[in-house]
């Protein structure tokens, strides 16, 4: 059952990623988080699931919340590298809609949002 944080925030936001196969947006609709500037998703099926596998190919992204659009970088935190973050974001999941085990991406709407370059090139 949701938490407190429920009343407070939208309770889902809206996630564009480019198709790696055919180019084409790609949009769901998802659970999230946010801390500070960032938005947070947790991917159940973690790398197995489309829109992570899309992102990881180009994290440039588009996102809405709440009709308020957004432009940024994704990237998949790593428990390895960002413990407590990762930690506090499954929590904040758990938290508000009683789910939070998975893997955590964030999207930063003030990074740059730099194109993943092609393999093999420096």
């Amino acid at each position: 059952m949701p938490g407190p944080a429920a009343s407070s925030e939208p309770q889902y936001l809206y996630l564009t990623t480019r198709g790696r196969k055919t180019g084409k947006p790609r949009e769901i609709e998802i659970w999230f988080t946010r801390r500070g500037r960032c938005f947070y998703l947790v991917s159940e099926r973690r790398l197995r699931a489309h829109w992570v596998q899309n992102l990881l190919e180009e994290p440039r992204v588009r996102w809405s919340v709440d009709g308020r659009k957004f432009r940024g970088r994704a990237r998949v935190l790593r428990a390895a590298g960002s413990p407590e973050l990762v930690r506090d974001i499954r929590a904040r999941s758990k938290s508000k809609y009683g789910w939070g085990d998975g893997l955590v991406v964030e999207l930063d709407p003030g990074a740059p949002a730099e194109r993943r370059r092609p393999h093999g090139q420096a």
